[in-house]
């Protein structure tokens, strides 16, 4: 008998486990709110016509794709496979993927929805993603992916809000991070001037590896790719720059000034750096010349979270951009959009291994309520109807057993307070009383249930 698996790159979640992710869910969710966001949810597959094409040549590589069924499959391109056109053959075989990321399902929602929904639409989104990427530490196959968009607006005032939303939702998680911000308009523009503007999207590819593979693995990689030397040169010297955030916007002010693009992206980022100097951030923002972000359709503002930890290296922990046309692919144009996503199972590591989920309660059940068998259970069991009725979240073993063994499943469980009933219903009304004890302190009390509930309460 084969031993029982799960795929690589995907994982089971006990009550534990779960309980901490929804801690971080509901603290993201709760900065979304406050902020006006709505939710949504999207289907787990798409078309693979809406999916293609949309995150680059590598992007499309780890796309999971869904086998067609029934006589569709009949039709697949076998010649295809014999002439080892892989692709081909694949696009014969299936007609839908799941969802690689929210953006793209959330771009096409807006277009076959907007008719309905108010613009500017602030939208938030907490599914689950695939991507066939290799496992590792913080890269796993199926993730979850927090989102949070604004579109039918260019105005920055939305990029700054997001900054702050990324600043609030680290502060109370209790996690020390830097806020990196760069603009896809000042990537252009370097291309530009280093004169490359032609081959902008294969360097904004490389550079995007720079976190994982340094400067020498980029220069090697844009050698491999036969970049002329003088353009590697000058993008080495540019991305090795140092300085305050205002010293290197003022470094790329006088470097794009005869770029229309870069200059319009320097002109972008000094407003939004405008409207973060009036706000409280607790964390600190920098300006980043080498934040890349692979992904093709961003076309301003880009935006990169890293933890200030070195107990742990997990990479990004969350991201974003703007985007100027992503419902064009769908047929509707000039409609700008912008957004940041939340890596919850890297935060979720990052927590762990920070020891900063030593507050969050892993089990919701406040009382147990000891089984001695018989009469006595059924008033066990109607003790246990007062305390639900109260919102008291309450269990009851459901068999007679050793006290000694019941106490172990309320430890063992987190539960903190049992409830020792010796009364049948028929008695109920001579003592009317039980023994609350909390397993925290050891401390005991007779009381009667109403006494119990506003003590639980």
């Amino acid at each position: 008998m084969s031993k029982v698996s799960i795929p690589r790159g995907m994982r089971d979640f006990g009550p534990a486990e779960v309980k901490k992710r929804q801690y971080i869910i509901n603290t993201i969710k709760d900065a979304f709110e406050q902020f006006g966001f709505q939710p949504i949810e999207t289907p787990v597959m798409e078309k693979l016509s809406t999916l293609m094409g949309k995150y680059g040549e590598e992007g499309d590589k780890l796309l999971f794709k869904v086998l067609n069924q029934g006589e569709k499959i009949r039709k697949a391109n076998t010649e295809a496979l014999a002439n080892g056109e892989l692709g081909k053959f694949a696009a014969s075989i299936a007609e839908r993927g799941m969802r690689y990321d929210l953006t793209i399902p959330f771009a096409r929602y807006v277009v076959m929805n907007k008719g309905t929904l108010v613009f500017p639409f602030k939208r938030y989104q907490i599914q689950n993603v695939w991507r066939g990427d290799k496992p590792q530490k913080g890269r796993y196959r199926e993730f979850y992916q927090c989102d949070a968009d604004v579109i039918g607006t260019t105005s920055l005032i939305s990029e700054a809000e997001l900054v702050q939303i990324f600043d609030k939702v680290y502060e109370q998680l209790g996690i020390d991070v830097t806020i990196k911000l760069n603009n896809r308009k000042i990537l252009a523009g370097i291309a530009e001037v280093i004169g490359v503007a032609d081959r902008f999207m294969e360097m904004t590819v490389v550079i995007d590896k720079l976190d994982k593979i340094g400067i020498d693995g980029v220069v090697a990689n844009l050698e491999r790719k036969e970049f002329p030397n003088t353009a590697i040169n000058e993008l080495q010297n540019i991305l090795s720059l140092k300085g305050s955030f205002e010293e290197k916007v003022n470094y790329l002010a006088t470097l794009l000034a005869n770029s229309e693009v870069g200059t319009k992206g320097v002109a972008e980022l000094r407003t939004l750096l405008g409207y973060l100097e009036v706000v409280s951030i607790c964390n600190n923002v920098e300006l980043d010349i080498t934040l890349a972000r692979g992904l093709n359709y961003y076309t301003g503002t880009i935006l990169e979270v890293t933890a200030n930890t070195d107990k742990i290296n997990i990479g990004s922990i969350g991201g974003g951009g703007r985007y100027d046309d992503l419902t064009g692919t769908f047929g509707l144009k000039d409609m700008s959009g912008v957004g940041i996503s939340f890596g919850l199972d890297r935060i979720y590591d990052v927590l762990e291994e920070l020891n900063l989920f030593e507050d969050v309660s892993t089990t919701t059940t406040k009382v147990l309520i000891a089984n001695y068998g018989g009469e006595n259970e059924l008033f066990a069991f109607k003790c246990l109807q007062q305390l639900r009725a109260k919102n008291i979240p309450a269990e009851i073993y459901p068999e007679k057993i050793k006290d000694a063994k019941q106490l172990k499943y309320a430890k063992r469980k987190g539960i903190p307070n049992i409830i020792f009933t010796d009364q049948s219903l028929e008695t109920e009304a001579e003592t009317k009383t039980v023994i609350l004890k909390n397993l925290d302190n050891g401390y005991r009390d007779n009381l009667t249930m109403e006494e119990v509930i506003a003590k639980l309460a």
